[in-house]
């Protein structure tokens, strides 16, 4: 009887370590790190200028989620593209924006239906280094997104975000420099064909 009981203890022990294992992890925000700039991205998701056609004006900032990239429209054919990290399932979405404010080194104040998510988050936390929202924002109109940097460079190329846009910390300086408040943003969910 004992060793029954022994054995199916053992049992739901190991079943409970297989779905720990098989689950995916969702890491979510992880304020305080401080980011490894070391990371080498994937060469895909290495800033570089690439030939694209659209009619958009140079300065546009054209989002493609399915694709995990960022352009920004330079004109003759021709577009910066950024790799970046987008919304995870269910946070995916799509529109036409304007920047509406830059902010270097921003404060994060997670809205509330994060905190509900997420309730080991902080209430605010002071810009720096470990701040999720990393060394520059980029506000998109009125809504609770931003274009920004991130203290989880690996996490460039995946879906793992609230719906905000995140790009590694030297890009999303070089994007702050390049585009103006102001400027369109236009994201979409598939490349245009």
């Amino acid at each position: 009887m004992i060793i029954r009981s022994l054995a199916i203890c053992l049992a739901s022990v190991v079943s409970l370590i297989s779905y720990a294992l098989a689950a995916p992890v969702d890491r979510g925000d992880t304020p305080g790190l401080i980011a490894d700039e070391f990371v080498q991205l994937d060469p895909a998701f290495q800033k570089q200028m690439v030939l694209y056609r659209t009619t958009e004006a140079p300065g546009t900032v054209i989002i493609v989620t399915a694709d995990r990239h960022l352009f920004v429209v330079q004109g003759n054919g021709r577009a910066l593209r950024y790799g970046i990290g987008v919304g995870r399932d269910g946070f995916t979405w799509q529109g036409l924006l304007k920047i509406s404010r830059k902010a270097e080194w921003p404060d994060w104040t997670p809205p509330p239906e994060m905190i509900a998510r997420q309730p080991y988050l902080p209430r605010f936390m002071a810009g720096g280094p470990g701040n999720p929202m990393g060394a520059r924002a980029l506000y998109l109109g009125a809504t609770v997104y931003r274009i920004h940097g991130t203290n989880q460079p690996d996490t460039i190329g995946t879906a793992i975000s609230s719906g905000c846009f995140r790009l590694v910390n030297d890009d999303v300086s070089d994007l702050y420099e390049r585009v103006a408040v102001g400027a369109k943003v236009i994201v979409r969910q598939k490349p245009e064909l």
